[in-house]
């Protein structure tokens, strides 16, 4: 077996784990409020190669002998990601180990990688929780009949996710979610997008989901949105607000779309927040 490393945190009594399913690719035109020789420029002085990559992160939590996932990656939907499975069986963490699946969306790079191509659920004894507005959302007829072609793909995915695990569905509000995890609401990119505080002893972390696509230039530039976005204006107000108060909390933060190097801080200097990667513990 190959001898691959993946970024791991520990948070008192948990151990979290970013789990690399690969990436997906966007176009930076897809970006508003931002020229995209621009946003090409800000990605090169980052030291991105393609400018049109974006990582797609998953994370393993293990506390008190339970193994949590948190989303699930795109599972080659779109010719995106697909490397989740192997991942996990390369960091010692086999499907069937996993109790509980959180979502913070139903993106399909969030989703994708629960069911295989034929439908089947490819975590058999996980339960899997997500906002009931999120579950609501993608379920609605009427934000079907709205949505674009490309928009219905991602409905008809959500919804054949949400029929795999239907008896294994739990939907929540707000508040702890599991036993030191608690849901934190991070509305504007979906109507339930959610993340995850982890907290134990004095220490904690915040799994921020989609607060970032390109985390170079939206951590420089929070006004900066993506075409993504169901509520643009709201997605970046919950991003400013979420980058100053993770800052002014020397907070420990994980992403979806942070990078491949999985955990980050969020530093503040006047008016400018940049990007600082934590280096394994």
């Amino acid at each position: 077996m190959p001898n691959v490393t993946f970024p791991v945190q520990r948070i008192g009594d948990f151990t979290i784990t970013a789990i690399s399913d690969g990436y997906l690719t966007a176009d930076l035109n897809v970006l508003s409020n931002i020229d995209p020789a621009q946003a090409a420029s800000m990605q090169s002085d980052a030291g991105q190669k393609e400018s049109d990559a974006v990582h797609i992160n998953c994370y393993v939590v293990r506390a008190k002998g339970r193994t949590v996932l948190i989303d699930a990656g795109a599972g080659g939907i779109k010719q995106w990601g697909g490397q989740l499975k192997t991942h996990l069986s390369l960091a010692g963490v086999e499907a069937g180990e996993i109790e509980t699946i959180l979502l913070t969306h139903a993106h399909p790079d969030h989703v994708g990688g629960l069911i295989d191509p034929t439908g089947h659920i490819c975590f058999p004894n996980a339960e899997l929780v997500a906002h009931h507005r999120e579950l609501d959302f993608w379920q609605d007829d009427a934000n079907l009949a709205r949505a674009s072609a490309r928009a219905r793909g991602n409905f008809q995915l959500a919804r054949q996710v949400f029929d795999a695990y239907r008896d294994k569905l739990r939907t929540f509000d707000q508040g702890e979610v599991l036993p030191g995890i608690r849901a934190i609401p991070l509305p504007g990119h979906t109507e339930g997008h959610t993340g995850y505080a982890l907290e134990s002893g004095n220490q904690r972390l915040l799994v921020w989901g989609d607060i970032v696509h390109f985390p170079h230039i939206q951590i420089k530039r929070p006004d900066v949105t993506i075409a993504f976005d169901q509520h643009a204006s709201e997605a970046a107000a919950t991003r400013s607000r979420l980058l100053d108060f993770v800052s002014s909390e020397d907070m420990l933060i994980a992403g979806m779309h942070l990078g491949e190097p999985g955990f980050a801080r969020i530093k503040r200097t006047g008016e400018q927040y940049d990007l600082l990667y934590e280096a394994e513990t």
